[in-house]
């Protein structure tokens, strides 16, 4: 119990470390979008998000928290399924809505949490395990890329939404 405790406050310290170096430097002037295209890694995930029309959205004040996958997390999904998604426009939207959150949550707020309701509706579980922090089965890679209006955490792995 004192071990899992020592490991908890570990992690906090961590998180609340990375948290306060990210609020440290200058807030991004760039947006959500922004960011992520400037980031070079996302090509895939912005190509999708004008394809479901939600660009517009994302550039909003928000503020929003983004589980981005990476252009090789997407490389992960099979073919059918990204073919699947890419001709439903409605069910993709829904997919991408999963990686979004309503609010800024920071690393620092992971030890907090165990889930996390996005924007599609439906619930992400959210766990810590060692010195890794996962969205569902999607290991946080890099966390508090900062925008103007909200905060990225890099994943390296897409999303999909319960059926029901």
């Amino acid at each position: 119990m004192k071990r899992l405790a020592a490991i908890i406050s570990l992690l906090a310290l961590t998180f609340a470390l990375a948290a306060s170096a990210a609020t440290a430097r200058p807030q991004s002037e760039s947006n959500i979008v922004q960011t992520a295209v400037a980031a070079g890694q996302f090509k895939t995930l912005t190509k999708l998000l004008t394809r479901a029309g939600l660009v517009d959205a994302l550039q909003q004040p928000g503020p929003y928290t983004v589980f981005a996958p990476t252009d090789a997390a997407f490389k992960k999904v099979p073919k059918k399924t990204l073919t699947s998604l890419l001709r439903h426009p409605a069910k993709l939207k829904a997919v991408l809505l999963y990686h979004v959150v309503a609010g800024n949550v920071t690393a620092s707020d992971v030890v907090k949490l165990s889930s996390a309701k996005t924007l599609n509706g439906k619930s992400v579980r959210i766990r810590v395990s060692g010195m890794n922090v996962f969205v569902n089965s999607a290991k946080v890679t890099k966390p508090d890329v900062t925008a103007s209006n909200g905060v990225i955490h890099v994943i390296n792995r897409v999303l999909i939404p319960p059926a029901r």
